[in-house]
């Protein structure tokens, strides 16, 4: 199976051409231009993580931090900051090497090979959902929006998985309470009304945004843009 590497830099033509080097290295390339195109792009579980530091908004400092609790995968910085503290920095908040630019195609190639050898060795994948900001670890069964732990009982949790996993599909009360409470559970599928709005409430608080979304006479969909 072809791994598959995320290239973050707000440089276009670097990232181009990182990608067609990758993709002919035999590598999958996924390529975001910001921080929040490389949350986006978290859900498709990439094996490893090419970031830059000086990108607009957040900076790639600030990214690796926001997301190491939740991926274990390789992060190495690709910089032009060439000072040993930075150097520091950067792998104080999580980063795995530090590459300066410019660098050779040949070397970044090697050490990505290195990494990957390494990471399959010793690392279990967590798999992680996400939309924007949110981050949904379901491995550790936790909600994050940005560094915030937003909480969550078993059920809410449960429904949250299922509907996200499943974004942008209408589910009636009934199959969701066949989903996550199980076919031969006792009760009333009622009580999916209750926990929905005890989530939206909580994101709500949280985000500031509605991520569930009723439609009347049919449902409930978790609404991806």
């Amino acid at each position: 199976m072809r791994h598959k590497i995320l290239i973050v830099d707000d440089e276009r033509m670097l990232t181009e051409l990182l990608a067609a080097h990758l993709q002919d290295c035999g590598y999958d390339a996924l390529v975001a231009n910001d921080a929040a195109q490389a949350v986006e792009l978290l859900s498709k579980q990439p094996d490893l993580i090419l970031l830059d530091i000086n990108m607009p908004g957040m900076d790639g400092m600030e990214l690796c931090r926001s997301i190491r609790e939740h991926i274990g995968c390789p992060i190495l910085f690709l910089t032009a900051r060439v000072t040993e503290q930075d150097m520091i920095n950067a792998l104080g908040y999580g980063g795995d090497d530090y590459i300066t630019k410019p660098f050779r195609l040949n070397e970044l190639t090697a050490r990505i090979a290195a990494h990957l050898r390494r990471d399959e060795r010793c690392r279990k994948k967590q798999a992680v959902l996400s939309d924007g900001l949110l981050l949904v670890n379901l491995s550790q069964r936790t909600v994050f929006y940005g560094e915030t732990c937003i909480p969550f009982s078993r059920r809410e949790f449960d429904l949250i998985e299922f509907l996200l996993t499943n974004a942008n599909q209408v589910f009636d009360r009934e199959k969701l309470y066949e989903s996550v409470w199980g076919y031969d559970a006792e009760g009333d599928s009622a009580v999916v009304k209750e926990h929905i709005r005890k989530i939206r409430g909580k994101l709500k608080a949280y985000t500031g945004k509605d991520y569930i979304e009723t439609v009347w006479g049919v449902g409930y969909q978790w609404k991806r843009s």
